[in-house]
């Protein structure tokens, strides 16, 4: 019998979903040292501002990120720090995903010299 998904579940699928764009990872990734202005990522990201603004929006939209604003200035800054944290921990999964490929790669390489 399959059981129904919960709703933490549905939340848990809508949270990887906003973290799946990779503007949004870079937007979240440049965040990590603090609050920034759309300008100032546009900088650091070599992005148009539309672009950004929208995956700002999408990442406000699920409470990802934070807006403040100082002056005519709006700073964005990651709810939470955990995320920054979660984003380190993807990266050492794929990095020990990649270090298992290049270990299959080389066997497969070995294989066919011994073939040869």
């Amino acid at each position: 019998m399959r059981q129904a998904l919960t709703d933490l579940q549905i939340f848990k699928a809508e949270f990887f979903r906003a973290l799946a764009h990779p503007v949004r990872i870079r937007i979240l990734e440049e965040l990590r040292n603090g609050s920034r202005t759309v300008h100032a990522l546009q900088d650091a990201l070599d992005l148009d501002q539309p672009t950004v603004s929208q995956q700002l929006a999408i990442l406000r939209s699920k409470n990802l990120v934070v807006a403040t604003k100082t002056g005519t200035s709006v700073h964005y800054a990651a709810r939470d720090p955990l995320i920054h944290d979660l984003l380190v921990t993807a990266r050492a999964i794929f990095n020990n995903h990649l270090v298992d490929t290049q270990a299959m790669l080389s066997a497969l390489r070995q294989e066919r010299e011994r073939e040869s």
